[in-house]
């Protein structure tokens, strides 16, 4: 798989063990991981025990994370990437998360954007999935404004709020 996708003002670079004192940042902030599938990291070795998982599960063809890098600065301000593929279907679950200063200003769209591309040119994946906790109005928008449709909610999902899922089909 890729190590790094380029946008006009991102580096999204495959997780490296390095970034964990940066993404450690953005993954204790109770705001940032409000709607994620994971708890409030409370210790550097936490995000090093993740990127590595996630190390291994790229290397199984499992799952992909990049470390979403601003051009600019060079500061990693979240990350972003697959959290599962169905080879048989030809499908795959998009993640992502920013540092709170990054909000509202088009980082999510920009990121999303390049993993969409990079799924259905290179990846031959037909269809994305994103699931979201209904309560995340942000994150809804980020993936209406990318022609992505509403599936459906479950009241299934792993974590004790309903969560939507969207989907894109190229």
């Amino acid at each position: 798989m890729i190590e790094q996708i380029v946008t006009k003002r991102l580096f999204l670079r495959k997780m490296k063990l390095e970034d964990a004192n940066n993404l450690f940042q953005i993954w204790s902030d109770p705001d940032v991981t409000k709607y994620m599938n994971i708890i409030n990291l409370t210790d550097v070795k936490q995000a090093q025990e993740m990127i590595t998982l996630l190390d291994e599960l790229a290397k199984e063809q499992k799952a992909i994370r990049f470390s979403i890098i601003e051009k600019t600065s060079l500061k990693i301000i979240g990350s972003c990437g697959f959290n599962s593929f169905n080879k048989e279907n030809n499908t795959a679950e998009i993640g992502y998360e920013l540092a709170k200063a990054y909000w509202g200003k088009g980082f999510a769209q920009e990121s999303i954007t390049a993993l969409i591309h990079y799924a259905f040119t290179t990846l031959n994946i037909k269809k994305i999935e994103a699931k979201v906790e209904s309560a995340n109005k942000n994150s809804i928008k980020v993936l209406e404004k990318l022609n992505f449709s509403y599936v459906g909610t479950s009241s299934e999902a792993e974590t004790s709020d309903d969560t939507s899922l969207y989907a894109l089909i190229q």
